[in-house]
């Protein structure tokens, strides 16, 4: 299932992704606090998160189910990423990321892993 998301819905869905099912009232609790939404900003997030078919709804007490893990977005998200930036080569996302100087002993350690697994 192929789900672009805004930001102001990834904050929905990280919510339901971290705590698993969640009332939508819990999750306007929890934005207020984090991002100073109001319920009803919260509730028009979730209601379009909803007609994307990414959270079911159930009754009663409006607890929101997601439809769609994390790593299906990220997949999405990077799938895209590549493609605008770096013209599908992923390899090239890859070398810019070692490009960077402010790499550290351990990022460089757990990129050297990811590699040697490839082979």
């Amino acid at each position: 299932m192929e789900i672009k998301f805004f930001d102001s819905e990834l904050k929905v869905m990280d919510i339901l992704w971290k705590e698993g099912d969640t009332t939508a009232k819990r999750i306007a609790e929890i934005l207020t606090r984090q991002v100073g939404w109001s319920k009803t900003t919260t509730y028009t997030v979730i209601k379009k998160c909803i007609e994307k078919g990414a959270i079911r709804r159930y009754d009663p007490n409006f607890v929101c189910h997601p439809l769609v893990t994390r790593e299906q977005t990220r997949e999405l998200e990077i799938t895209e990423f590549i493609n605008k930036m770096y013209d599908g080569a992923a390899d090239q996302l890859v070398a810019s990321i070692l490009g960077r100087k402010n790499l550290s002993l351990d990022e460089i350690k757990r990129l050297k892993e990811i590699v040697n697994k490839l082979e």
